[in-house]
């Protein structure tokens, strides 16, 4: 894994300083992330399945796109360019929500600021391989069922925060 750096906040997500991502993760520092829920007109999900050698939660299904934005950079336009290094998608993105959020992923703890993009897109991605092991479109209502019945095939992150995703998408019609 590379030595990347992430952006260290408080929980007013107001810049504190700057980690290497692994000992971040690590030692469970708060840290500013963002997470990309990409909905077609049909409105169903697109999820990514996490490419198998990821640092964790590999195989794992998980929510279209997430990532940490660089230190420097604008969150939307980071989001915006790890979408399209991840699923070769290009599409708007409008922010919905924040939320901090706290969980156990292996011997790592994701401790994040997560600002979280909706986007919408109609077609098939084409993901890049080193990221993304498989993807598919789902219905929410069936993704729902499913993660209450196969909990351990979803990624951490992304079982605590899809009801207030699908809430606010329902908000937003």
């Amino acid at each position: 894994m590379d030595k990347k750096e992430v952006i260290l906040v408080d929980k007013e997500d107001n810049e504190i300083g700057i980690g290497e991502k692994l000992q971040v993760h690590q030692e469970g520092k708060l840290h500013r992330s963002f997470s990309i829920f990409v909905f077609n007109k049909g409105g169903q999900l697109l999820l990514q399945k996490r490419a198998k050698e990821k640092y964790h939660s590999g195989s794992l299904w998980a929510n279209t796109c997430c990532s940490h934005p660089r230190p420097g950079k604008e969150l939307k336009a980071e989001a915006k360019m790890r979408l399209k290094e991840e699923m070769d998608i290009e599409c708007d993105l409008k922010k919905v929500f924040s939320f901090v959020y706290k969980a156990e992923v292996g011997d790592l703890i994701e401790h994040e600021f997560d600002h979280v993009f909706f986007g919408s897109f109609d077609g098939n991605p084409v993901p890049n391989e080193k990221e993304v092991e498989d993807w598919k479109w789902v219905d929410t209502e069936e993704l729902k069922k499913d993660i209450r019945k196969n909990p351990q095939d979803y990624a951490s992150w992304f079982k605590i925060i899809l009801d207030k995703i699908l809430e606010q998408k329902n908000k937003d019609g």
